[in-house]
C-alpha cells in the first residue's frame, strides 16, 4: 500500500518500523515539530522523527492541520490509507476522507474500554486484568470509530506502565501489518464499537500523583505502578522546618494499622505506611536531586521514623 504514517512518541516507532519492514510504501511521515528540551534546550527531534531519518523516508512537521494548503497536500499524496499512532494534533475531517481506506488508528486498549489520552496508566490504576490494543478506521469522535482488529494481554501485579507500554507498542506494530494485509485482502469486516463498557482515561496531571494515605493500600500500590515512569508518585515528609516531597518508585502490600499516614518499620529495616485499608512496605524511594535508593538505606539518611505520620492530600480532581 501507499501510505502515510502519522506519528510522535516512542508508543509509534515500532509500528512504522514493522510498515516499512512489511514492504508498504511510506510515502511521508507526519510527527510533531521538534522542540527544546534537556538542560541546552536544544532542539531535540521526536522519537518517530528520527527513526524516519534513519529510515530516509520524507518528514512533514506542520504546526497545524487545519489549513487549506495542509488538506490540499495530504490529498495530493492520493494515498491508500493512513496510520496514525500517537500522533498528539487532531485530524479533521479533511485528513481523514482523503486515503481511499480510510486513516487507520493504534490505540492502546480493548475498545471501548479507555478510550482517550491515557490508557495503559488507566487500566492499571483501575487494577484491569487485561489490556490490549485495538486498530480502528477513525471517524470525527474520540477514539469512537469503528473496529478491526484487536489483540490482549494480561496485565500482571508487577507491571509498570512503561512495561505494558512496550509490550503494547511491539502488539500494535504487529496488528497495524495484519490489519493493513486483511483490508488489502477484503478479510476484515469493520465493526462498529458497542455502547455498553465505554470509559474514558482522562489525560494525567502531576497532581494526581500525590498519594493518598486514606486510600486503600492495594490503590495506592497500583498507582505507584501505573504513574511509573511518569507523571511518578510522592508524598510529603517532615524535614527540619518544613516539608520535602518524596518519590515513591516501588511498594509492596503489607498488613498494618494505625491512622492513616502513619509510619512504622519492619523488621527488615523498610518503612511501612498505614493506608485506609492495609499498609505499604515501601521499597525504593528518591529524594530531590539525589539517585534512587532502597527504602531501608534512605532511612539511614533521612529521619522518618516510626510513629511518624504522613500527611495525605486536599481532594485531588481528575483533569479534562
Amino acid at each position: 500500500m501507499k501510505i502515510a504514517f502519522l506519528g510522535t512518541s516512542a508508543f509509534a516507532v515500532p509500528a512504522l518500523r514493522a510498515l516499512v519492514e512489511a514492504g508498504h510504501d511510506v510515502a511521508v511521515v507526519y510527527t510533531r515539530a521538534p522542540k527544546p528540551a534537556g538542560r541546552g534546550q536544544q532542539e531535540r527531534k521526536t522519537p518517530v522523527h528520527e527513526l524516519a531519518d534513519q529510515l530516509g523516508l520524507t518528514v512533514h512537521t506542520p504546526r497545524s492541520l487545519r489549513s487549506d494548503e495542509e488538506a490540499a497536500s495530504f490529498k495530493a499524496l492520493d494515498l491508500d490509507a493512513a496510520v496514525v499512532v500517537s500522533y498528539g494534533h487532531i485530524l479533521p475531517k479533511s485528513f481523514l476522507d482523503a486515503p481511499v481506506l480510510g486513516c487507520i488508528n493504534i490505540h492502546g486498549s480493548l475498545l471501548p474500554r479507555w478510550r482517550g489520552a491515557a490508557p495503559i496508566h488507566r487500566a492499571i490504576l483501575a487494577g484491569d486484568a487485561e489490556t490490549g490494543v485495538t486498530t480502528m478506521r477513525m471517524d470525527e469522535g474520540l477514539d469512537t470509530g469503528p473496529m478491526l482488529l484487536a489483540e490482549s494481554t494480561p496485565i500482571s501485579a508487577a507491571d509498570t506502565a512503561e512495561s505494558v507500554h512496550d509490550r503494547l507498542a511491539e502488539l500494535g506494530a504487529r496488528l497495524i501489518v495484519s490489519t493493513l494485509d486483511g483490508l488489502m485482502r477484503k478479510s476484515i469486516n469493520a465493526v462498529v464499537q458497542p455502547e455498553e463498557g465505554v470509559t474514558y482515561a482522562h489525560k494525567l496531571g502531576k497532581e494526581e500523583g500525590v498519594l493518598d494515605w486514606r486510600r486503600p493500600a492495594a490503590e495506592i500500590e497500583r498507582k505507584i505502578r501505573a504513574f511509573h515512569p511518569w507523571p511518578g508518585t510522592s508524598f510529603e515528609a517532615p524535614k527540619d522546618n518544613g516539608v520535602e516531597r518524596i518519590k515513591v518508585l516501588e511498594a509492596t502490600l503489607t498488613l498494618a494499622g494505625g491512622t492513616p499516614g502513619t509510619v512504622s518499620i519492619a523488621r527488615d529495616g523498610f518503612p511501612v505506611v498505614a493506608c485506609g485499608v492495609g499498609g505499604l512496605k515501601l521499597l525504593k524511594l528518591q529524594r530531590p536531586g539525589k539517585s534512587a535508593q532502597s527504602a531501608d538505606a534512605f532511612l539511614r539518611g533521612f529521619a522518618l521514623g516510626a510513629g511518624t505520620v504522613l500527611a495525605s492530600p486536599a481532594v485531588v480532581r481528575l483533569p479534562t
